[in-house]
């Protein structure tokens, strides 16, 4: 885990499931935020990826942790709906508050997945207490290596956070779909 990180850019979602109310990580500073982007049709998310989210979800109180899962579809567009999604949710017991990335006009890329700089799913962004990016990782992290993170993260107070290099967010990189996926994981 970085000692330095970005402040973490807000979501830009269009649905949310399993929640009440939208969220936003302005909304969730003081708490710690693990942000898990993932596909219906990517094997590393169904087999690692949201049974991983699914236990955080379990293990950690809300007041403390906050688990978001982010839908984040860049191939196979025309099958993930809406409709899909909320039935991989129920059939998969998913309990944890999930978002639906924006789709772009302009390119296979949503726009959070965009603006995180994501190379692929699943990705796993640890955000610290207040906002920062701590973790961003593509592809498969282990139980103990995750929890340790986020137990480091717990322990630091609120007050404190790392300095941003530039204090800026960091800058989208323009990305071509690839598709390839495997059983830990799909790249763009």
């Amino acid at each position: 885990m970085s000692g330095k990180g970005v402040k973490a850019p807000e979501l830009d979602v269009v649905s949310w499931l399993n929640t009440t109310q939208p969220l936003t990580l302005a909304g969730l500073r003081g708490k710690v935020v693990v942000l898990h982007a993932f596909q219906m049709l990517c094997p590393g998310c169904v087999s690692h990826g949201l049974p991983q989210a699914a236990a955080i979800h379990q293990l950690y109180p809300v007041d403390e942790v906050q688990v978001i899962g982010l839908h984040t579809v860049f191939e196979h567009h025309s099958v993930m709906t809406l409709d899909a999604l909320q039935a991989f949710v129920h059939e998969y017991r998913l309990r944890f508050p999930i978002a639906v990335d924006r789709p772009s006009a302009s390119s296979a890329i949503p726009h959070t997945m965009q603006k995180l700089d994501l190379e692929g799913t699943p990705s796993l962004l640890l955000i610290d207490k207040q906002g920062f990016i701590r973790t961003h990782h593509f592809g498969r992290l282990s139980d103990l290596q995750v929890g340790n993170m986020i137990g480091q993260l717990l322990m630091e107070p609120a007050s404190l956070s790392p300095s941003s290099p530039s204090g800026t967010e960091p800058a989208a990189t323009p990305q071509t779909p690839g598709g390839q996926c495997s059983e830990d994981g799909c790249s763009i």
